[in-house]
């Protein structure tokens, strides 16, 4: 048996709740993660996880031997983090996730960068303005905009944009330019973004000389995904709020035209977020460092 194999197999299970989930994060056959658990609880001489049919239930003596096993695990990678830092040679598998926006206008366009300059690692990107578990879905970090309310998880602050409220040209004219923030939840059509957690719209912020307001527009219109409900802006079909960094390219050919400029909400923030049981590998700490210059350059 590959005890060390053992070890972080039978983390990996316990962290994704399921024998298959692990297998397919581990990209192993399901049948070699069952044999390296049993192995390992056969070398321990006691129990480790109770199966059931969909999921597996961690035994008391599993509990403990997680917990020390993450810790061999992480105190392991530090050891080998220490030298491969020391040469500057991050390598191995980087999984991240990401909204549609951030991935398409801020990762990708500089991700040949990225890549020359680490070719050791491997990325996978995920895009979905959906949530995931990072534990169970195995991911090394996302990027998550707002306020981070997940006590369980560690966040570093990566930098803010700026908010945009703009429409299309032949929208305007069609049916004039808002003077106030007020006229969005009535005659204007406001094209609403769906929240990917709970499918209501977000409400359109706005704050001037210290006052702020909250407008929950009439629902004509409303997209659940960055890009889309962008590309619904471009198309005429009402007036949006989004990011500035989405926005700025169209708004200087004349595409868009922004409204509402006295009326600026608070920049929003962005984070990498991680689990805190989760080793922050040499090559988690380079993406970090590199994302973060990235919202610099757009700030």
């Amino acid at each position: 048996m590959d005890q060390l194999l053992a070890m972080r197999t039978f983390a990996r299970v316990v962290e994704a709740g399921t024998f298959t989930k692990a297998a397919d994060s581990l990209q192993m056959p399901k049948a070699t993660v069952t044999k390296l658990v049993q192995s390992l609880e056969a070398h321990l001489g006691v129990r480790l996880l109770q199966r059931t049919t969909r999921h597996v239930a961690v035994t008391e003596d599993g509990a403990l031997y997680y917990d020390k096993a993450t810790r061999f695990i992480k105190d392991l990678g530090d050891i080998d983090n220490s030298f491969g830092a020391a040469h500057g040679t991050p390598r191995g598998h980087l999984r991240v996730d990401t909204g549609s926006s951030v991935a398409s206008r801020i990762i990708v366009p500089a991700l040949p960068e990225f890549l020359e300059r680490y070719p050791g690692i491997q990325l996978d990107l995920g895009v979905s303005d959906r949530h995931v578990d990072l534990i169970s879905d195995n991911v090394d970090c996302v990027i998550r905009g707002g306020v981070i309310t997940d006590q369980s998880l560690v966040a570093r602050p990566i930098g803010k944009t700026a908010w945009i409220t703009c429409a299309a040209p032949d929208y305007l004219a069609a049916h004039g330019t808002p003077r106030h923030p007020s006229e969005l939840e009535g005659e204007h059509r406001f094209i609403n973004y769906l929240s990917a957690r709970s499918g209501r719209p977000v409400p359109a912020s706005f704050a001037r000389a210290g006052q702020r307001l909250e407008i929950r527009p009439r629902h004509a219109i409303g997209i659940n995904e960055s890009n889309a409900h962008f590309a619904a802006a471009l198309a005429g079909l009402g007036v949006i709020q989004t990011f500035d960094y989405i926005a700025r390219d169209h708004i200087a050919s004349g595409a868009l035209v922004p409204i509402l400029k006295s009326w600026q909400p608070a920049p929003y923030p962005f984070h990498v977020v991680y689990p805190p049981n989760r080793h922050l590998s040499n090559r988690v700490r380079v993406f970090i460092d590199w994302i973060a210059g990235r919202f610099a350059e757009l700030a």
